[in-house]
């Protein structure tokens, strides 16, 4: 009898842990709402690609503990950084991410040399704005802070305290553990147009780069809106040590050698020509920063790379931007259009109906400005082509990608956004990539984008135009 009691025990113990087993397995599943829509495509084995928004994967927020559809580009970060067996040097617009500065802590501490560079407005703490300060921020920004806010205070009990910066607060985590840490004002001036780059490279032999800053709203979307899946970003890895050389030297000359006058930002870094760099028969990548003087040509600067880049163009262009203000940029594309290119375009709609905007000229249209003047160089395409317009995002997220695809098989790509200030005047990166497998899943984004996209005359577009009117009866 005892024998039998305790093969049912045991029995039974096994049957707990298999529901248990079954349990985990099932949690770990995603809803049917949110299995991936399409499979995951084939990455290059020297340049992998990742999106936030991607319908291919899933996973669930570590900040926010929701599941949903996207690449989590924060933990690729982490991954690369985790990996680092001798240096870390990260050049970034906006940092926030507390799992990425984790990580540069625990390599710093591990023996690796870490530097970290960011732009003026983002290099102290939200945590550190007395309340004057705070009263004195405009809407947006906020916003920022009480969304910081929300990720610090753990305890939610209204007070941020040091246990939770120094869980939290990306920046206070790396001073805390003295991690070098600088901004492009410690040249000595006023600070660049933008340090707007984006970019890591580990042990000088892979580079992470792309669209997205290192924040919670461009990863993952804002905690005061849950719905938003974070502003519409892109990852790229490197691993080429010849292309790691190239940021390298980019980062170096911004970081001199820890004397401040020895630190070069903006125009005052040494100009550098756009370099290609071939990885494999059928993949190649060219590389170029900014910002370019005036003084030079522009075919010598990034917009110049961008135009000449879009020029081979000989069956179709598509472009998902931020910002599109480029005069010549925007000539080059009418130019591939009348020679029977298709071109299609999607612009963030914060910029996409500006009168400074290239997606109007796309589309044979020319609005005036406040003072009822139009742009001197200005060009509206005769006709105008319906093939632009803008996407729809969740509520609170913004298209921030800055690519063009050429042909199926050339994708440009990189911090630059395709406006004078960004060519002229910011710290910014650039890549033209030749891969046919590379650009298959930036056509994959771009197609979804533009799927559910307003092309052509959207209704407040219409009501601009109408305003408009206004100024030639006035004149």
């Amino acid at each position: 009898m005892r024998l039998l009691n305790s093969l049912w025990l045991r029995g039974l113990v096994l049957f707990g842990l298999g529901l248990l087993i079954v349990a985990v397995i099932a949690a770990r599943r995603p809803s049917p709402a949110l299995r991936p829509p399409l499979s995951p495509l084939p990455q290059d084995p020297l340049i992998q690609v990742y999106f936030n928004q991607s319908q291919a994967a899933f996973y669930t927020e570590p900040y926010r503990q929701q599941q949903r559809l996207g690449d989590d580009l924060e933990q690729v970060i982490i991954e690369a950084i985790d990996s680092a067996e001798v240096s870390v040097d990260m050049a970034v617009q906006e940092f926030n991410l507390p799992g990425i500065a984790a990580a540069l802590v625990r390599r710093q501490r591990a023996g690796v040399a870490v530097r970290v560079i960011v732009e003026h407005d983002y290099r102290q703490s939200l945590s550190k704005f007395t309340p004057e300060q705070i009263s004195r921020l405009d809407d947006r920004a906020q916003k920022k802070y009480r969304e910081f806010v929300q990720l610090v205070d753990l305890n939610r009990d209204g007070q941020l305290s040091n246990e939770e910066l120094g869980q939290r607060d990306a920046i206070v985590m790396l001073e805390n553990a003295r991690v070098p840490l600088i901004d492009d004002t410690q040249d000595g001036s006023r600070g660049s147009g933008l340090m707007h780059h984006k970019f890591v490279v580990i042990d000088g032999q892979t580079v992470l780069t792309g669209s997205v800053n290192f924040s919670w709203s461009e990863v993952f979307g804002d905690f005061l809106t849950p719905e938003s899946l974070g502003n519409a970003n892109h990852l790229l890895k490197i691993q080429s040590g010849r292309v790691a050389q190239l940021f390298t030297q980019e980062f170096n000359q911004m970081w001199g050698d820890d004397k401040p006058e020895s630190r070069k930002f903006g125009l005052d870094k040494v100009y550098r020509p756009a370099q290609t760099i071939s990885l494999s028969p059928n993949s190649a990548i060219t590389v170029q920063f900014s910002p370019t003087s005036n003084r030079q040509p522009w075919q010598r600067s990034v917009n110049g790379l961008i135009g000449r880049a879009l020029a081979q163009a000989n069956q179709s262009i598509d472009l998902a931007l931020f910002v599109f203000s480029d005069q010549k940029i925007g000539n080059v594309l009418e130019n591939s259009h009348r020679k029977g290119v298709q071109v299609r375009a999607l612009i963030d709609p914060q910029f996409a109906h500006r009168e400074y905007s290239e997606g109007l000229d796309m589309m044979g249209i020319a609005l005036p400005d406040k003072q009822c003047r139009t742009e001197a160089q200005n060009r509206p395409w005769k006709p105008g082509i319906t093939t632009v317009g803008i996407p729809a995002l969740p509520r609170g997220d913004i298209l921030h990608h800055k690519v063009a695809i050429v042909d199926r098989r050339r994708v440009i790509t990189g911090s630059q956004n395709w406006s004078e200030a960004a060519n002229a005047t910011n710290d910014e990166t650039l890549l033209v990539i030749d891969n046919a497998t590379v650009a298959a899943h930036f056509q994959r984004e771009f197609d979804r984008l533009y799927s559910t996209a307003i092309l052509g005359r959207s209704p407040s577009l219409e009501r601009k135009i109408q305003a408009s009117r206004k100024c030639k009866r006035s004149g």
